[in-house]
């Protein structure tokens, strides 16, 4: 059994050994995420070359070495040499270093989900280890079910949520107005561009001062900024 937990990786070292199509997928992930991301390995893919030159990524061109676990927060091993899978695994034991190794959840000390996001909403799902065909396919069929719309929804409450407490009110008192925002349809009225119903339900919960497309646009643009 695993303990469900979301990292905190903005700004920090993590370390991909490997260059194939898994480690060019997990070293994508996490440079979504904000990590320093550094990939070891005699060869890598084209995608891999590609996101040194996009995304400043850094590729060392040789086999992995112990050291190169010094100052990096957690290890992704994703090679298919099960020897050298356990070699990283120890050396991170040693190290008391967060440490996964693709598809063996045996010489893990975390296991990475199958991830649905939209935005803000991460959903993810875990069959600790038991079946990844089973969660890859939980995660197509929750990618059907939540929409884009669930990003722009989110982005709303944030905003909301922040114009309330600039206006000193008491954050107890906001959970009456979210409940009431979340059961009044707002999510099918933003997936079908229902602008002006929107701005009605926001009127009728909230008062004036609170535009659907005045809060989206601060909120992306935050969004924006904070991925830079």
């Amino acid at each position: 059994m695993f303990y469900p937990v979301n990292l905190d990786i903005k700004g920090r070292h993590c370390l991909v050994v490997g260059g194939g199509l898994v480690a060019s997928r997990k070293a994508k992930t996490l440079l979504e995420c904000g990590a320093i991301v550094t990939v070891v390995s005699p060869k890598f893919t084209e995608a891999l070359k590609a996101l040194e030159l996009k995304s400043g990524i850094t590729l060392i061109q040789r086999p992995y070495q112990t050291r190169d676990l010094d100052e990096n927060f957690l290890v992704i091993g994703a090679t298919n040499d099960e020897k050298l899978n356990r070699r990283i695994n120890a050396d991170a034991e040693k190290l008391n270093m967060l440490c996964n190794i693709a598809d063996v959840p045996d010489i893990c000390n975390f296991i990475l989900p199958a991830i649905v996001r939209r935005g803000d909403l991460c959903i993810a799902i875990s069959t600790t280890g038991k079946s990844p065909a089973f969660a890859k396919k939980l995660r197509k069929d929750l990618e059907k079910a939540f929409g884009d719309e669930y990003a722009l929804f989110l982005t709303l409450l944030g905003e909301i949520r922040k114009k309330l407490l600039s206006r000193e009110h008491a954050p107890e008192a906001h959970k009456p107005l979210f409940e009431e925002l979340i059961h009044d349809n707002l999510l099918e009225m933003i997936k079908n561009n229902e602008k002006e119903n929107i701005n009605q339900v926001l009127f009728e919960v909230l008062g004036s001062g609170y535009d659907y497309e005045t809060l989206i646009s601060a909120g992306v643009r935050e969004t924006r900024l904070t991925k830079e």
